[in-house]
């Protein structure tokens, strides 16, 4: 894995940045072989007291990502660790069941990158502005994948391409907590 650690009101030490590489790599024991992904840490530092790591992990068919903070730079960069491995625990027991028949689950999270789309909409604005635009690529899946990389994401939505249909769909979570896909005509 590559790593790119950036800070936001904070130097980035070597030590630090030692510490970021040597937690994240526990994640290797997760795939087969050494995954071929770039790992992008934020680190930011608000008012001298909170301090917040945010972790991306593009990868072909899955995006991790996790967001921890705490007082402590050391102990949110161990706090997202732990969350990072609930995801992948979590996700490869789902996946697990599905593709028992189909061999090696390692080979679901292969080596790669893809970009996430992410929008953050403007509160009490009579105007939009777009203030964030990212491209991706879609990736065909069931509606049960898209939803798992959904939750993975911690989003509400997730744009794919149905592996049935080859049309663009799109998957979110309702307010009463299921889930609804929106479908071309």
């Amino acid at each position: 894995m590559k790593y790119n650690v950036r800070g936001e009101n904070i130097e980035v030490t070597p030590a630090l940045r030692e510490y970021v590489e040597k937690k994240l790599s526990k994640l290797e024991r997760y795939f087969d072989g050494t995954p071929d992904a770039n790992v992008h840490v934020n680190l930011k530092v608000y008012n001298d007291k909170e301090q917040k790591i945010e972790v991306t992990i593009p990868m072909t068919q899955l995006v991790l990502r996790a967001e921890e903070s705490h007082n402590d730079m050391y102990a949110a960069i161990d706090l997202v660790v732990d969350k990072l491995e609930r995801q992948i625990r979590k996700h490869k027991t789902k996946v697990n069941r599905k593709f028992r028949e189909q061999g090696s689950i390692h080979s679901f999270f292969s080596n790669g990158d893809s970009k996430v789309a992410v929008k953050e909409p403007e509160a009490d604005s009579d105007e939009f502005e777009l203030v964030r635009m990212k491209r991706f690529n879609l990736k065909p899946m069931d509606s049960e994948e898209a939803i798992l990389q959904m939750n993975m994401l911690g989003h509400s939505f997730f744009v794919y391409t149905n592996a049935d249909t080859n049309t663009t769909n799109v998957v979110y979570r309702r307010n009463d907590g299921r889930y609804g896909i929106i479908e071309p005509n």
